[in-house]
């Protein structure tokens, strides 16, 4: 399904529903927020929360802005759901406020999916948030410096490419790749944001190149990002002379990995984090106790393991802990 498709299907609220077949209880409605289908990232997480609404035959309807980072739009879609009075609501936030005064009131269990909100501002909003999903953003980036590290054997010097300027994930992220490579002679000689936007780091990493010509490697906040880099890095001349590391494992970030335009990206599997926020959703509309916080699957893919990630993809290609179907499982 193209994301131009899906997107105009998530803005109408979308409701998937399954197994209608006999008596039974009414569907547990869960209302989705997630942010802009134009990226693939979020794409995927669509696809996971449609995968296990059906699979449980739950009825989630699922709002999202036509595009990226805008804040009001995603808050509107949010007062929509709320309006649609669902049984639970997992929200993806841009910000860690954004969708707080929109949610005001709320008394169904909130499910905060891949970006925290502001536990204060929640907690004077009145907002109920029974988990938060989501991978660790410093553990993500520490993944890749310490690839990094190891791709330069210890030495060079290297980039950082962002996302938002106060996007809290793509801090995390740079933090963690910093963690990586500290007590090596990998250093840190430039920094840019590029909005997780391509064509806006093909040209910060242009203007990198031509500052740093001895340049050994990049790290951005996604995988988008790094494609962009790629491109420059590519216009360069340089491919076979720089490393490059993103973040996310989207579909075209392991196609550069097998091509060597990219040396390896952290996968996030948004689809696993649909899922999960899916199966939370159910397990606290059915009254379960919730973990405070569960981690979705991570995983470093470079050229060793890329066909083993694309043959799953968009699954995670190793196992990974998911407290909500053991909730589940144990209860009827």
């Amino acid at each position: 399904m193209k994301a131009r498709t899906i997107a105009t299907a998530a803005a109408a609220a979308v409701l998937l529903a399954c197994g209608v077949g006999g008596a039974r209880p009414a569907p547990v409605r869960v209302g989705v927020v997630l942010n802009a289908l134009d990226n693939p990232f979020w794409v995927a997480m669509y696809e996971g929360v449609r995968a296990e609404a059906t699979r449980r035959g739950v009825r989630a309807s699922v709002r999202a802005p036509a595009t990226s980072y805008d804040l009001a739009g995603q808050a509107a879609r949010a007062r929509a759901l709320v309006a649609g009075r669902n049984d639970c609501y997992a929200i993806a936030p841009i910000s860690a406020t954004n969708l707080v005064i929109a949610l005001r009131g709320v008394r169904r269990p909130l499910v905060v999916v891949n970006s925290p909100i502001d536990l204060v501002a929640a907690k004077r909003a009145g907002l109920r948030i029974r988990t938060y999903i989501g991978s660790s953003d410093v553990g993500a980036g520490k993944l890749a410096g310490t690839e990094m590290a190891s791709l330069l054997h210890g030495t060079g010097d290297v980039a950082l490419l962002g996302g938002w300027a106060d996007n809290i994930n793509s801090k995390l992220r740079l933090g963690g790749f910093e963690r990586g490579i500290h007590g090596t002679n990998v250093k840190v000689v430039a920094r840019a944001n590029a909005d997780y936007v391509r064509v806006k780091a093909e040209v910060a990493a242009a203007r990198i190149l031509r500052t740093h010509p001895h340049l050994s490697g990049f790290f951005a906040a996604n995988d988008l990002m790094a494609l962009g880099v790629a491109d420059a890095v590519r216009s360069a001349g340089k491919t076979a002379d720089i490393r490059i590391i993103g973040l996310d494992g989207i579909t075209e970030a392991l196609d550069a990995i097998r091509d060597g335009s990219m040396s390896a990206t952290v996968s996030q599997y948004p689809y696993a984090m649909g899922q999960m926020a899916v199966e939370a959703c159910l397990a606290a509309a059915r009254g379960a106790r919730l973990p405070a916080r569960a981690d979705a699957p991570v995983a470093l893919v470079n050229a060793a393991n890329v066909s083993r990630a694309s043959a799953v993809f968009p699954r995670p290609f190793g196992g990974y802990s998911d407290p909500f179907a053991r909730i589940l499982r144990n209860r009827p």
